[in-house]
């Protein structure tokens, strides 16, 4: 009878027999993954070699797991816009060689508190998220220069993100920001398609009227306690 194991002996014979079957199972699944994850890697790699380092979420998705970027030492390009992601997966942030990353267009709740580590990333595409805060570390990300975070919710800019030198780029235009901030007029010099009104004068422009506002509602709090 195919598919039928008749077993004879003491119960710890037929015991030790099953275990070892069930190890020799096991065992089995785990070398089936391990030969599924390589042959996911070795897709993506293929598909990564011929594309110029640069991956898409469609692709991503097509050839393997979030995971299996770890093997990717050279990756430069990432774009994962318009998937769920609610917040940047960790194999992401230790991607070395990470230049360029798209994550517009998902769920994102907050970024990682060691988004720092992202030390090569200077370009950070993050439209159309649910950001509600940024983490003050991300002011130490020191490559970033191209940084968009237009139509999220956020309410704040991290005081320390004043002395990013590098930042050249900027967007925050529809979040909710706390205060109101209008620029000072143009000089005859300047030209109006060079200013984005919620760009990084903007930023450098909020976060002197937040500080500001600061201090008046401490100084207040102190002569009413005095």
């Amino acid at each position: 009878m195919t598919g039928v194991t008749v077993c004879c002996g003491t119960v710890n014979s037929i015991k030790a027999l099953w275990e070892t079957r069930i190890k020799k199972s096991k065992d089995e699944l785990k070398t089936e993954r391990e030969q599924r994850d390589r042959r996911a890697v070795g897709s993506i790699m293929t598909y990564f070699k011929s594309n110029g380092s640069q991956l898409v979420g469609r692709e991503l998705k097509k050839h393997c797991r979030l995971l299996s970027l770890s093997n990717l030492k050279k990756l430069y390009h990432l774009d994962l816009s318009m998937n769920k992601f609610t917040t940047i997966p960790d194999c992401v942030v230790k991607l070395p060689s990470l230049e360029w990353l798209d994550m517009g267009s998902n769920r994102l709740e907050s970024l990682p508190e060691d988004i720092h580590r992202m030390e090569k990333l200077h370009t950070l595409w993050l439209p159309r998220n649910e950001l509600e805060y940024l983490p003050d570390n991300i002011s130490h990300m020191q490559s970033l220069n191209t940084l968009v975070l237009s139509k999220n919710k956020l309410r704040d800019i991290p005081p320390l993100m004043e002395d990013m030198s590098n930042l050249r780029f900027v967007n925050f235009r529809d979040n909710p920001l706390t205060y109101d901030v209008t620029l000072p007029d143009l000089k005859e010099d300047d030209e109006e398609e060079d200013r984005e009104m919620f760009g990084r004068e903007f930023m450098h422009f909020y976060i002197q009227e937040a500080r500001k506002r600061g201090y008046a509602v401490l100084n207040m709090y102190c002569v009413h306690n005095w």
